[in-house]
């Protein structure tokens, strides 16, 4: 029997299929008085407050959601890219020793970067109290494991034949690492480091909304008082920053920063790193955060055996999981398809420009804020927390795509536009399909984190384990929460197994 391959670029467009079932079952919940709600919403983007106690509490929120992001992203850069030289096989093959050290290592990473940083920031919540330095370790604990991952798979990926080769002239150990694996380890630092950033930036906005400080505890006091104008105002000087911090990791990606001087390249990135570090630190001390308060544990009662088998029979485990995974599907298949879709809707420049400023929006509006939202005119469902998190995250991958697309030649596509098939046909073939593979991989990347924040909007749409974790969190059942933990890791662990294999399944798809 002849075996299918799925080398098409509709593979990345058949998911949009999703949005029916998506679309049916918020419409059916939906009530006219939200409807109302949600044009009062729209419509003060165009007058935002300009009171100058909003302005002022907006502008100091940001400065404390940027510190703690910089200063979160600063520390991670440094412990993540230790460990994933730690954790890094050709590393170990290079000085010579086994490699079951690096396999510990990165055996025990996974369980870090499994749970997701809310999960990180509520349980530490519980056990200290709310305090200032919370924000930043919650952060710092899974971006440190992801960073290290990504550092050790491109270290890994690196041709280690030469680089044993000159081992052979009599070169020392350490003198390999710091002349040959050096050079190319830094811009993998750099490209993906300053990347992560953005995504910090986030984060530290997500967990300001469940009480951790910044702006988006401002986004989440002004949609609970249905205060639309003053929350645009924060929105819009959110966006402005979001869209200036692209601006200059886009600069300091450039290749020709470091391909010209590696070495000037490596110093200046440290001194930035180090420079960060201080100044973020700095400016949270002097908005009042005093992030050196000292530590109150509120220690939980001890978990016992007999309540936890209580909480394996009581718990509706084959629900919740099986939320969980709809939801994760559910928004990975919107959030996939609808960036092509777009773009091939009416290939321009003009209408590019338009959708990236739309994507900006999708990704620093927090889930949680656009569950919230949603729920304000429909019922809580499946539905509404697969759109929210497909609603973000479309923002990110559209803008890898698009991204992508600009690196490259207009040759394929002029070439097709002359034989007389329309714009439309002419993008989808001329330019998206000698992406989509790079589209396709990331996007299944994409999905183990899309996995990890469904318990973003669990914890407010009532669905999932992310909603179970909140309720055992508030009635202090530590029984319940240490199973779920345990639970949702495993689920995150195995997603991520299932989707480096449905890479290298499709990497392997597109080579027939």
């Amino acid at each position: 029997m002849k075996k299918i391959f799925l080398n098409t670029p509709l593979i990345a467009i058949i998911p949009i299929l999703a949005i029916i079932p998506i679309l049916i079952q918020v419409l059916h919940g939906i009530h006219l008085g939200g409807l109302n709600i949600l044009y009062k919403f729209f419509t003060s983007s165009v007058h935002p407050s300009i009171d100058k106690l909003v302005i002022t509490n907006s502008l100091d929120g940001l400065k404390i959601t940027f510190s703690i992001a910089t200063l979160a992203w600063s520390i991670s850069i440094l412990i993540g890219s230790f460990l994933g030289c730690l954790s890094s096989y050709t590393i170990y093959k290079i000085i010579g020793i086994p490699k079951l050290l690096a396999s510990l290592i990165r055996r025990s990473l996974m369980l870090f970067r499994g749970t997701h940083e809310l999960i990180w920031g509520l349980l530490l919540l519980q056990i200290f109290g709310l305090a200032p330095w919370i924000a930043i370790i919650a952060l710092v604990i899974p971006y440190s494991s992801l960073i290290a991952r990504i550092i050790a798979d491109k270290i890994d990926e690196i041709e280690i034949n030469n680089i044993l080769s000159i081992q052979k002239t009599g070169a020392g150990k350490l003198e390999i690492i710091i002349t040959s694996l050096l050079p190319k380890i830094i811009p993998i630092i750099g490209t993906y480091g300053s990347y992560r950033l953005e995504c910090a930036v986030r984060g530290a906005t997500l967990l300001g909304i469940f009480g951790l400080g910044g702006i988006g505890t401002e986004l989440q006091l002004s949609i609970l008082s249905l205060n639309f104008s003053e929350m645009w105002t924060s929105l819009w000087i959110l966006f402005i920053s979001i869209f200036i911090l692209e601006k200059l990791v886009q600069i300091f990606q450039m290749p020709r920063l470091y391909i010209n001087n590696i070495g000037l390249y490596s110093i200046m990135s440290f001194f930035l790193l180090l420079i960060c570090l201080y100044t973020s630190f700095i400016s949270l001390i002097n908005l009042g955060v005093n992030i050196l308060s000292p530590i109150t544990l509120h220690l939980p009662e001890i978990i016992k055996y007999e309540n936890i088998l209580s909480s394996v029979n009581t718990l509706p485990w084959i629900k919740l999981i099986s939320e969980t995974i709809l939801i994760t599907l559910l928004a990975s298949f919107v959030a996939t398809a609808l960036p092509p879709i777009l773009l091939m809707i009416y290939p321009s420049k003009l209408l590019e420009n338009a959708i990236s400023i739309l994507w900006v929006f999708c990704r620093l509006f927090p889930p949680p804020l656009t569950s919230l939202l949603l729920l304000l005119c429909t019922k809580p469902s499946i539905s509404v927390a697969a759109l929210a998190l497909g609603i973000q995250n479309m923002g990110v991958l559209g803008r890898i795509l698009l991204e992508n697309i600009n690196k490259e030649t207009d040759i394929a596509f002029d070439a097709i536009n002359t034989t007389g098939c329309t714009k439309h046909v002419s993008w989808f073939y001329g330019k998206f399909t000698p992406q989509v593979k790079k589209y396709m991989t990331y996007s299944i990347y994409r999905t183990d984190v899309i996995l990890r924040e469904t318990v973003v909007v669990g914890v407010v749409g009532g669905v999932g384990l992310g909603w179970q974790l909140q309720e055992s969190l508030s009635s202090f059942a530590w029984e319940e929460v240490l199973l779920i933990t345990a639970v949702f890791i495993s689920i995150t662990l195995i997603g991520e197994r299932l989707s480096e294999g449905l890479q290298k399944r499709l990497n392997n798809s597109f080579q027939q």
